[in-house]
């Protein structure tokens, strides 16, 4: 694949959203913010009912919405219709947000994965996404769901997202497996493009050898101080920031 150069540019973190300005983080309006700046733009995909994709941070509805319970148990037509706390903006589903960016700035898709294995959530993101024109890539914690956009669209730009996975955040996962995620030896199936490492774990040394040794573009998240800034700049290619502006 050729150099990802357009990634390499800082990247709005769930769009350039501002609460008290009603710019919900995953909103039309957090979009067109960091459209109107120019960013390049970073969103959550979250799996509805039948494994569609929409734009959405949680699994559940409760802290964003005045709706409760789980994501996936509603479609994506009833989600849709769901308004965003604090703002006139509802739910996006992933052809909304396609088309109010058209192709104008880059998009980073990051997958909150179903954790199943089975590659449906993928393949409707994979589906969605063939008639964009635009310059997009999807990433994940997950190695399996990077795995199987491998399989389903080799060229679409994946990235494996990676940070010290501590029992604490992620209970779910064996000592074994959280070894092998925090130092990208899921590398080895999942064939990154490129890697997004958390702020607060950089430096480290597996990120560093993957941009270094592959040149692999390392991308870093969330960018939230100037230090965070200064630790970016120094040791990535780009940055995912909120709350303040590169």
């Amino acid at each position: 694949m050729a150099e990802l150069y357009w990634l390499k540019r800082p990247i709005a973190h769930r769009g350039l959203h501002d609460a008290a300005r009603g710019f919900i983080e995953n909103s039309a309006s957090a979009v067109a913010a960091a459209l109107g700046k120019g960013y390049a733009i970073e969103v959550d995909l979250r799996c509805a009912a039948g494994h569609m994709p929409v734009v959405f941070h949680d699994a559940n509805l409760d802290r964003l919405t005045d709706e409760t319970g789980p994501v996936a148990a509603r479609d994506v037509e009833a989600l849709r219709a769901i308004r965003l706390k604090g703002s006139s903006d509802h739910i996006l589903s992933l052809p909304d947000l396609l088309e109010r960016i058209g192709g104008y700035v880059p998009l980073v898709l990051e997958v909150k994965s179903t954790w199943r294995g089975d590659g449906k959530f993928e393949a409707n993101i994979v589906e969605a996404l063939k008639p964009y024109p635009g310059p997009v890539a999807v990433m994940s914690f997950d190695p399996q769901a990077v795995a199987a956009f491998r399989a389903l669209a080799p060229n679409l730009p994946r990235g494996l997202i990676a940070d010290r996975f501590s029992e604490k955040h992620w209970p779910n996962l064996t000592p074994l497996r959280r070894f092998a995620m925090r130092h990208l030896l899921t590398s080895a199936f999942a064939w990154p493009h490129f890697i997004a490492y958390d702020i607060a774990a950089l430096p480290a040394l597996a990120p560093l050898i993957a941009k270094v040794l592959f040149g692999l573009p390392l991308l870093t998240w969330t960018v939230r101080t100037k230090d965070d800034r200064a630790r970016a700049l120094r040791y990535a290619d780009a940055m995912i920031f909120e709350g303040i502006e590169p």
